[in-house]
């Protein structure tokens, strides 16, 4: 492959064949909902006020400013763990740095679009990253396509997982988040702030790069020789050179989970075949690669797998299919939709 210095995304492989379904998703917030799962619980005093906010049609980071000027505090004083979609209910947590101060009357921010659920207090901050994960309700309006063939790829999905590329978001319009960095890897100057977000978008790619070609050799859900293996239940993860009867069995019940490459500076981590897919992406990408070592990007691993738990569905009419599922912290909804229908 020709190494590329302006594209669009291509269309990644399916784990479970030609999408025959299609459908629309947010054509209104209440057709996207979203909650954030904490992996703790404020402990009910310390300095930090954590604030469980329910919006409609907000942007995050809007709300954290409203939080800031409403709590009378540096905007830097509130923090939350991620960004969710503006285009939905969104219900998260934020934290407010009121040391030695009484609580705001929390009741009065709230406005049409934004409910105060809970206010906690706690030791620390809420740091980006710190979910478990979220449970997301979503409506598909205007479905069209065959019921059975549906049935047969949600079970799929339900019992052997979800290819855990990162959703389009994540690119930017038509993948131009990518074409910027390579403007910035070409020497353009950018904002701190905005060149994170462009350099995470190369990591993303090249990573869905190497996810979309195991799933094209039918090994995305599978070990094979060399691969880094992640525990389900943390980021922890060993090497697997040679993958014995136990450790095959770990990874179908989803104990373990396969990897695949979060390029940068460092090891690659993987042998043999495992290897082999992972040099093909970058060799085919080479600019990219230099480019992440150049800007002082660490490698690391990311599962190429993720379980849609608690998995439901259900058509309340005709053309309109309600999905309820949980996903692990950094895992996108979008992912599994992409199994399902074309938008």
């Amino acid at each position: 492959m020709a190494e590329q210095t302006g594209f669009e995304l291509p269309e990644w492989a399916y784990a479970y064949g030609d999408i025959q379904g299609s459908g629309q998703i947010k054509l209104k917030p209440a057709d996207f909902s979203v909650e954030e799962q904490l992996p703790f619980a404020p402990e009910g005093s310390g300095e930090h006020v954590f604030v469980q906010i329910k919006k409609t049609a907000e942007n995050t980071e809007y709300v954290a400013r409203l939080l800031a000027r409403f709590a009378g505090v540096r905007q830097r004083d509130v923090s939350y763990a991620g960004l969710k979609d503006r285009h939905a209910v969104t219900t998260q947590w934020f934290s407010v740095w009121l040391p030695g101060k009484s609580d705001p009357e929390w009741s009065q921010f709230e406005t049409e679009n934004i409910q105060v659920l809970q206010a906690k207090r706690h030791a620390r901050k809420l740091k980006r990253g710190v979910l478990s994960g979220n449970h997301f309700e979503i409506i598909i309006r205007d479905w069209r396509g065959d019921k059975a063939r549906l049935d047969e790829q949600l079970n799929q999905i339900k019992t052997e997982g979800i290819p855990n590329y990162f959703g389009s978001q994540r690119f930017g319009l038509q993948g131009q988040n990518v074409n910027k960095a390579i403007a910035l890897f070409q020497g353009a100057k950018m904002k701190r702030e905005t060149r994170s977000i462009y350099l995470s978008a190369v990591r993303s790619f090249l990573f869905n790069q190497i996810l979309s070609n195991r799933i094209k050799a039918g090994n995305w859900n599978q070990g094979i020789d060399g691969d880094v293996l992640m525990f389900d239940d943390s980021k922890s993860y060993f090497q697997a050179d040679h993958l014995d009867h136990e450790t095959q069995a770990r990874i179908k019940t989803g104990d373990v989970h396969p990897t695949g490459l979060m390029a940068g500076k460092g090891p690659l981590e993987t042998t043999t075949k495992a290897r082999a897919f992972e040099d093909e992406v970058l060799q085919s990408y080479p600019a990219l690669w230099d480019g992440l070592i150049k800007f002082d990007m660490n490698s690391d691993r990311r599962a190429l797998r993720v379980f849609a738990r608690d998995l439901e569905w259900e058509f309340q009419s005709v053309s309109e299919l309600r999905l309820r599922f949980y996903l692990s912290s950094g895992s996108y909804a979008t992912a599994l939709l992409r199994e399902l229908i074309n938008q």
